[in-house]
């Protein structure tokens, strides 16, 4: 089974094929090729939807043209062609979705819609060999969640954010520090070298039954931080202790959250199940750490997926895809861009 997958969902251009047996979970990365736009948006600290739209209608083609000829493939030798038809910018998802749905009718394959956060959500099948039903932690610059997860297409939320997702929380952290974007890879670079207990940060929610998460008050202490330090405290090491400080009360508030959410889901579902993480935040080293830690003090596996595939890509795409496509769930070529798409509410009869 050969499915090609397209991306196009933020600021990464990205066409991936991917194949499995009808026997297997877990699948095989024929190519992959991802164009980041991090040059064009650097010079304004964050995504520009125009400017990453464009971007996407000038390279698609030939993003789509190298994942086929890095896969030894054309067209025809496909099983269906899948693309991100939500949630994102919609001018980026616009372009991937036609795109998709143009090959599709000219090769007179399957078109297969998918939802960008059941492509992170079952990105761990493709690597490991994960059994449903697993307890997942969606992290990335605009999510923030755990869910239960029974099975494609059936989702339940446990918990998620009341304010910012915690990839964006490292972005303003970054921004308020003066480092470059991308924040999040810079802010886990400078807490190599810094103290984490330099600085007294709070950990939201921390305690609390359910499983929700908060970091703008992580945020904020963050800046108050940075607003009491003189001119000649700002230096080098003080940022790097902010940012210490700020990546350890993430992880604390990872691992309380994330303890409460398994407990709920071993009540539910029984031992023997795993905790996956996924979403560009997942890339984060320390917190895979902590993470870790957490899984097994409750007897759980964890997994995380290879950290190139933790970042938006088409790979995650052409394998949710693929799984939805052995299960018989296509979709018509009248189907429509969303650029608000709950992962919950994805329930298949």
């Amino acid at each position: 089974m050969l499915v090609l997958g397209i991306e196009t969902s933020c600021d990464e251009t990205a066409a991936a094929v991917v194949s499995a047996k009808d026997d297997q979970s877990s699948g095989e990365i024929l190519s992959n090729i991802v164009l980041s736009q991090l040059d064009d948006h650097r010079p304004y600290g964050g995504v520009v939807p125009e400017i990453a739209a464009r971007s996407h209608l000038d390279h698609m083609d030939s993003i789509v043209d190298r994942a086929l000829n890095e896969a030894n493939l054309e067209l025809k030798d496909l099983d269906a062609i899948a693309a991100t038809t939500g949630p994102g910018l919609i001018g980026g998802v616009m372009v991937g979705m036609m795109t998709a749905k143009a090959l599709a009718l000219a090769a007179n394959k399957p078109f297969v819609s998918v939802n960008h956060l059941e492509g992170h959500a079952l990105t761990a099948r493709l690597s490991e060999d994960v059994a449903f039903p697993y307890l997942l932690l969606l992290v990335s610059g605009g999510h923030c969640q755990i869910l239960c997860v029974r099975g494609v297409g059936d989702y339940e939320l446990y918990g998620s954010t009341i304010d910012d997702a915690v990839g964006e929380a490292f972005d303003k952290t970054a921004k308020l520090l003066g480092l470059e974007y991308p924040g999040g890879p810079n802010v886990e670079k400078a807490a190599m070298n810094g103290d984490p207990y330099r600085f007294k940060l709070p950990r939201p929610m921390v305690g609390r039954p359910d499983c929700d998460f908060s970091f703008s008050g992580l945020k904020t202490a963050v800046r108050q931080q940075i607003e009491k330090l003189s001119e000649d405290e700002r230096d080098a090491q003080a940022l790097a202790d902010i940012c210490a400080g700020f990546q350890l009360a993430v992880g604390d508030v990872f691992a309380d959250r994330c303890r409460r959410a398994m407990e709920r889901f071993r009540a539910e579902c029984g031992e023997g199940h795993a905790l996956v993480v996924g979403g560009g935040v997942a890339a984060n080293k320390a917190l895979r750490a902590v993470l870790t830690d957490a899984a097994e003090a409750q007897n759980m596996r964890f997994v995380a997926p290879p950290v190139k595939l933790c970042t938006d890509n088409g790979a995650m795409i052409a394998w949710a895809g693929l799984e939805r496509f052995r299960r018989g769930l296509t979709s018509d070529l009248n189907v429509a861009a969303k650029p608000r798409w709950p992962l919950d509410s994805l329930k298949i009869d």
